[in-house]
This record gives C-alpha cells, structure tokens and sequence, in this order.
C-alpha cells in the first residue's frame, strides 16, 4: 500500500460566508470518489484544521457529492469573524483547500 498526498487525487474549490469557509474536494478520477469517501471524513478534515477551529461555532459538516465525485465540507468559525475582520493573513479560501490537499491518503490493495 502507498501513500501519496490528497494534491495527487483530487483539487479544491473554496468559498466563505461570514466566518464559514466551504472546501469541496474534487477527485481528478471517478474511480479514487470512493477512497475519498473512506478515508476523508468530517473528523479528520477537523483534526488537520484543529488549531485553526472554533468549536463554539460548530463541528466540521461534510456532504457527499457522488454525482461530481467530490465532498463538501462546511467549517464554522474556522475564519474569526469572517474575510474582512479577520486579522490572519490568507487564512481563507484558497489557503484552506491547498492546507487540506496536504493530508495523505493510502492507495492501493
């Protein structure tokens, strides 16, 4: 079995709404959707954001979207307060999903 890193399976969209940020996780390959589904779970997804969370706001949500071979994860809180009052550099959007491309996921038999 190997490991390699989510980047060589899949890509990411991101979008926020207040202090909500929204990583969908794309699968490059129809046929790597289901390992996605097995190994990228909402709590894992939450463990690799852990120091970044506010788990006053909510936990991690994850949809599954089988019909585009991707998930859907809503993180409340994770933006403090939201893009325009946060005072992190970049720690919205786009940094969010490559940070989330980062976790390794095992392949093969």
């Amino acid at each position: 079995m190997s490991i390699v890193k989510l980047r060589d399976l899949a890509h990411s969209r991101t979008g926020d709404k207040g202090d909500t940020s929204n990583i969908s996780v794309i699968a490059f390959n129809p046929d790597d959707y289901l390992r996605l589904v097995e190994q990228l779970t909402a709590e894992r997804v939450a463990a690799h954001f852990a120091e970044l969370l506010d788990l006053k706001a909510g936990s991690v949500r994850r949809y599954e979207l089988p019909n585009v071979h991707a998930l859907n994860f809503v993180l409340p809180g994770i933006l403090k307060g939201g893009v325009t009052r946060s005072l992190a550099l970049d720690a919205h959007g786009k940094a969010l999903g490559a940070a989330l491309l980062d976790i390794e996921i095992a392949c093969g038999p």
